[in-house]
């Protein structure tokens, strides 16, 4: 339960990451609200799972879905570069998140 919990946080910790882009340096009130919001869930629901799971862990694992889920929109939504190679290197993160959360000895 806490790894979903922590997913959970990761897609909020995205959907801040990408509400940046919309505020505008928080200049756009409904945006700037709305990244806001994301921010406090996500860091709630990070800091209630690192009672649970090693903070490295869950640290390492909530920034790489951070970065992946990033990444992968700012590909989609804002025609950001997706050479292969940058491809490439965002699936080594996903690699890197499932081999923390196999070899993490914590439970589910």
């Amino acid at each position: 339960m806490y790894w979903l919990i922590l997913f959970i946080a990761g897609l909020f910790e995205v959907a801040w990451a990408i509400g940046l882009k919309y505020t505008e340096g928080f200049s756009k009130l409904w945006p700037s609200v709305f990244t806001v919001i994301c921010m406090i869930i996500s860091m709630g629901l990070l800091a209630y799972v690192v009672k649970y799971l090693p903070v490295g862990t869950a640290y390492a694992v909530w920034t790489g879905i951070g970065a992946v889920g990033t990444a992968i929109l700012g590909i989609i939504l804002f025609n950001e570069s997706k050479e292969i190679i940058r491809v490439f290197f965002i699936f080594l993160i996903i690699v890197g998140i499932v081999g923390l959360k196999i070899f993490s000895g914590q439970p589910d």
